[in-house]
């Protein structure tokens, strides 16, 4: 028999970031909260380094307090202060304060936020502040409260989560910079309260997040124009033959505008995928709460389809004659550098055919000159054994008659010339080949 209790199980090595996969999906849970309640929410937009000293500065305000400070690296982390409870967040690219206090039960709103607001002094600004939501969730509302607390021009109203609660809001800033949201309570419980609370604070966060977009959509519309301006005057004058140059004119202020539609675009594409996935998580919230009408208003989902949807246009629309106005500059530049090189191989073929006639006009002229040479090497030859043969005739060594030693001569010397040209012409063209 084999004994188990010998047998020992090796741990299993983990993935280095299995933690991290397991405990992202409760990297933001939702808080049971009861009624009634006021809630103050703010938004601040934030890099690495700003979230980095915000986590310091909220560590450093929990233990002046006496509470618990966050841990190293956290990204969501809840505290007790006092009467009120602190919920920070850190996301990728800004930080949330919520604060949850004891309603008074005074009234809708009551006191004002610019009251409740003054908890956040002790913590300094992390960042470009955004958001700033007022939420108090009641358990009973008045008649015509709706009518008193927000503008009926932009008031949307609507039963959620099955109607055991009333959502109510006008999406304007009241004097003290917040956004309101009335909540009612028809029958939530503490833990269906709390996910309410948080759909609700994201679609305002996320809404706010997706449209800052538009600005800089609006921003780069005339530049974007410019560019489609300029390359329509480049593409009537490619239309013209200007030589050459001309062309290479052309072609370097094709790629200067590339180069500028890049320079915009690089930044302004992070922008808009982070603008097309705020938008989504708004609609994906405003899904999860299941509106219903109420009372003839605009539901909240409505409203933002009727106000947000033309500014998700305007955003889409830009990027889509972005890459437009890119293909076609790229069109354009293959085009004209295409004609260029068209050009180029006609200079170069012409060149080539300069060349040849040139080479040709110099093996003429070398074999004119080879010819005059073998006239000229030959005199001199001949004059030579001309007095070699008359000193020979005067010293009585010969008796040939010096006029017909030298006709003799002639062709030998000829002869013998021309070959040792030919041979010096054959050595050369052996050495360039």
């Amino acid at each position: 028999m084999t004994d188990s209790s010998a047998t020992t199980v090796q741990p299993l090595a983990p993935h280095p970031l299995r933690a991290a996969v397991l405990g992202e999906v409760h990297a933001r849970p939702f808080h049971p909260v009861a009624t009634p309640l006021r809630i103050l929410h703010f938004g601040f937009l934030t890099n690495a380094a700003q979230t980095a000293q915000a986590h310091k500065a909220l560590a450093d305000y929990c233990k002046a307090r006496g509470a618990e400070a966050p841990q190293e690296g956290v990204k969501h982390f809840r505290v007790a202060l006092g009467g009120a409870v602190l919920r920070w967040e850190n996301h990728a690219e800004f930080t949330t304060y919520t604060w949850e206090f004891a309603a008074t039960g005074r009234g809708a709103f009551d006191p004002p936020s610019a009251t409740l607001a003054s908890a956040m002094a002790g913590l300094p600004q992390p960042g470009l502040h955004l958001i700033s939501v007022d939420l108090h969730l009641m358990g009973a509302v008045g008649e015509g409260t709706l009518d008193s607390l927000f503008d009926a021009a932009s008031l949307t109203a609507s039963a959620v989560d099955g109607g055991a609660a009333l959502v109510a809001t006008d999406f304007r800033a009241d004097p003290g910079g917040f956004v309101r949201i009335l909540l009612h309570d028809r029958g939530l419980t503490p833990s269906r309260a709390g996910a309410l609370v948080q759909r609700l604070l994201e679609i305002e966060t996320y809404r706010l997040l997706a449209l800052l977009g538009l600005p800089e959509a609006q921003h780069l519309i005339p530049r974007v124009q410019s560019i489609e301006a300029r390359v329509s005057d480049v593409a009537s004058q490619m239309t013209q033959s200007s030589g050459l140059e001309g062309d290479h004119e052309l072609l370097d202020e094709l790629m200067s505008l590339l180069a500028d539609l890049e320079a915009q675009s690089a930044p302004w594409m992070y922008r808009i995928g982070a603008t097309r996935a705020y938008e989504q998580i708004v609609q994906q919230r405003l899904e999860a709460i299941g509106e219903d009408g109420h009372d003839g208003w605009p539901t909240i989902g409505a409203f933002l389809s009727r106000r947000m949807a033309p500014a998700m246009r305007t955003v889409e629309m830009l990027e889509s004659r972005q890459a437009e106005l890119a293909r076609k500059l790229v069109r354009a530049a293959n085009l004209l550098r295409t004609r260029v090189d068209v050009e180029i191989e006609q200079q170069n073929r012409d060149l080539l055919r300069s060349m040849n006639e040139r080479t040709r006009m110099q093996l003429r002229l070398q074999q004119t000159v080879e010819g005059l040479s073998v006239a000229a090497i030959t005199y001199y030859l001949v004059g030579l054994g001309a007095y070699v043969v008359k000193g020979l005739k005067d010293g009585a060594l010969i008796s040939i008659e010096p006029t017909l030693a030298t006709a003799a001569l002639v062709p030998v010397a000829l002869l013998c010339v021309g070959l040792i040209v030919r041979r010096i012409r054959r050595r050369d063209l052996s050495d360039r080949g």
